[in-house]
């Protein structure tokens, strides 16, 4: 015994001394500083290139290795991006098999000519769209270096995202065009190979100087600083001077960035508009008569977008952003965008809110889309689909319908995957899409049911405020929704994004009894939820009986004040069934219907409500 409490004394010594190293503050940032001088060859699709990279160790470890992403390299044939694609049951139609079919001169590449560290050789070894490199002076904790790099680069015939010549014709899409530093954080790299989608980066800044062609317009990350010296007016709106004499070199310098994007083409128009209160957008496109008119009036519209994405989730916080023709698809990128810029207005829209909503969850909070992308792509959708239901003045009731019905059409495929894993390691495309877009949105939306509209939205501005320029974690989210609503809600993201199981309510029995109604109502599925019973009744007047669920330990405050609220005990999550009692004769009710809204996402609606106007035996006989 007297050896136990000498044990258990040592232990308490121990952990007290040692517990500031377990419990060391783990929310540091690396962060890097870039410097790059590049001339890119119209002729030859070649950029040659320097890189000085300062990069501030910050973590609490010494560092004997950094990793770069080399994204171009997946434009290859037999890359893991080209095994993907040719090998997935229903492939990205943009991919396929193109890149096993490239040419020498039309696959995409990143060379390393040269690699120091402060100064000394660095060694390094390539792999697939990953550079390792061993550092010849590890980098201590706290501690910052200088990498000076010069690199070769063959510009791909664009086939996702970033490249030359696509459809649409733009000349340069540049995205995941430069060697990357990789960011390392509390979980250690992420230097993931780029098989198809996502990204992650370290915050910094870029001070980025292209060389090219003098015919050729640029748009980008950041702010143009030397628009006087190259003879392009930036200071005029749909001002597009060329010049002939010589190449030009164009600066762009961004603070506070994760990535640096840039597009070149022409044929570039260049109109401007002010964000009140907000940001100066800039939109770039090209001459082309099918689509000016569109992109002329999609101007107001991105305004407007800016204007509801900072009164509703935050103020945007950087002095401009670029909307750029980038001829595939959308990609977002900070402080732009390149999207389509054919087809119809509404397309355009869609496409260009989408993507500008990413400046939020992608560019400013910057969670790590690969390993949670419904946190960066869902959330994007839910803002986007919610400012689109204003600019197009459609019913704000409706603005999620299609996330949740492609959320329930999963389902009936038996594609379902949780929600949880990386991004590039789902089975299928379908199920990736479904999970990262739709359920992310439906997530939002149904938490917006379980918490109450008014916390919702002051835990979504509170959210982007206090995690701004700090890669938030999942949990990071659901904490700040836990403090503004004071109800208990990590068993709901834990059952929506790490397991499959579904919600499914149903009202099992109607009963008339000593002039009072009971209802019972059934769990099927084995998703637990807190519920809204709404009871209409035959005068027209409604009361909405509320019943939490005992994981929250509490409620959501009323969110109708129209509709007579009577809060009932709550319901275990382990109990099958539960009885409401409502205090009326069953002849005085019309119907009776679980969750109105439709904001949960019941994968059987037609359980979920009765109409007993006929009387209730009519009601018994049909659930025989």
């Amino acid at each position: 015994m007297q050896y136990c409490k000498k044990l258990l004394l040592a232990v308490l010594v121990l952990g007290t001394s040692y517990m500031p190293g377990i419990a060391q503050d783990y929310r540091w940032q690396q962060r890097v500083e870039y410097s790059m001088d590049v001339h890119l060859d119209v002729r030859t699709h070649h950029v040659t290139g320097t890189q000085k990279l300062t990069y501030y160790n910050n973590s609490k470890d010494t560092l004997s290795k950094v990793y770069y992403h080399l994204y171009f390299n997946a434009f290859q044939p037999g890359s893991m991006m080209d095994v993907r694609s040719r090998n997935i049951a229903d492939p990205d139609p943009r991919v396929k098999d193109r890149i096993s079919k490239l040419k020498d001169d039309e696959i995409g590449y990143q060379h390393i000519l040269a690699l120091k560290q402060d100064g000394k050789d660095a060694q390094y070894r390539v792999d697939g769209t990953v550079l390792e490199v061993n550092l010849p002076k590890p980098i201590l904790p706290g501690a910052k270096t200088v990498f000076d790099m010069k690199f070769e680069s063959q510009v791909p015939i664009q086939v996702r995202r970033s490249g030359r010549n696509n459809k649409e014709g733009i000349a340069y899409s540049m995205t995941q065009w430069y060697p990357k530093m990789a960011e390392y954080d509390f979980r250690g790299w992420h230097a993931y190979q780029y098989v198809a989608r996502e990204f992650h980066g370290v915050w910094g800044d870029f001070d980025v100087k292209i060389t090219i062609d003098p015919t050729f317009i640029l748009a980008g990350t950041g702010k143009l600083v030397n628009a006087d010296k190259i003879g392009y007016g930036y200071e005029k709106t749909g001002t597009t001077v060329k010049r002939a004499d010589g190449e030009l070199t164009w600066n762009f310098v961004a603070k506070n960035v994760i990535d640096f994007a840039w597009a070149a083409d022409p044929d570039y128009i260049h109109d401007r508009a002010q964000v009140p209160n907000g940001p100066e957008l800039h939109f770039f496109y090209q001459k082309n008569d099918k689509i000016i008119d569109n992109w002329k009036k999609m101007e107001s519209y991105a305004v407007k977008h800016f204007e509801f994405m900072s009164s509703t989730f935050g103020k945007y916080p950087y002095e401009s952003y670029s909307i750029i023709q980038g001829g595939d698809g959308g990609m977002e990128y900070p402080m732009c965008t390149l999207i389509l810029g054919e087809g119809t207005f509404g397309g355009l829209v869609g496409v260009m809110s989408h993507e500008a909503a990413h400046s939020w969850y992608q560019g400013v909070l910057a969670s790590n889309e690969s390993l949670y992308p419904w946190i960066d792509e869902g959330f994007t959708d839910f803002a986007s689909q919610e400012s689109e239901a204003l600019l197009f003045n459609t019913p704000m009731s409706d603005a999620h319908t299609g996330s949740y019905n492609s959320y329930f059409n999963l389902i009936k495929r038996g594609l379902q995957e949780p929600i949880s894993q990386h991004s590039d390691h789902y089975n299928t495309n379908t199920a990736y899409s479904t999970a990262a877009y739709s359920m992310g949105t439906v997530f939002l939306h149904q938490l917006k049911y379980i918490m109450g509209e008014d916390n919702f939205y002051k835990g979504m501005r509170l959210y982007y405020n206090s995690w701004k320029f700090k890669h938030p974690e999942p949990n990071d989210f659901i904490r700040v929704m836990e403090k503004v609503s004071g109800l208990q809600l990590k068993w709901y993201m834990s059952y929506w994004v790490n397991t499959t199981k579904k919600i499914d309510y149903s009202i099992k029995t109607v009963l008339e009894k000593d002039g009072n109604t009971f209802v019972t109502l059934e769990r099927l599925g084995d998703f637990p939820m807190p519920v809204d019973l709404v009871v209409t009744y035959k005068d027209g007047s409604k009361e909405l009986y509320y019943i939490p669920l005992n994981e929250t330990l509490g409620g959501k405050p009323a969110e109708d004040k129209t509709v007579k609220r009577v809060d009932l005990d709550e319901w275990p999550w382990v109990n099958p069934s539960y009885t409401a009692q409502i205090n009326r004769k069953a002849s005085d009710i019309a119907t009776i219907e679980i969750d109105p809204s439709q904001r949960m996402a019941d994968i059987e609606r037609k359980n979920n409500s009765v109409d007993i106007s006929q009387g209730l035996k009519a009601y018994q006989n049909t659930t025989k």
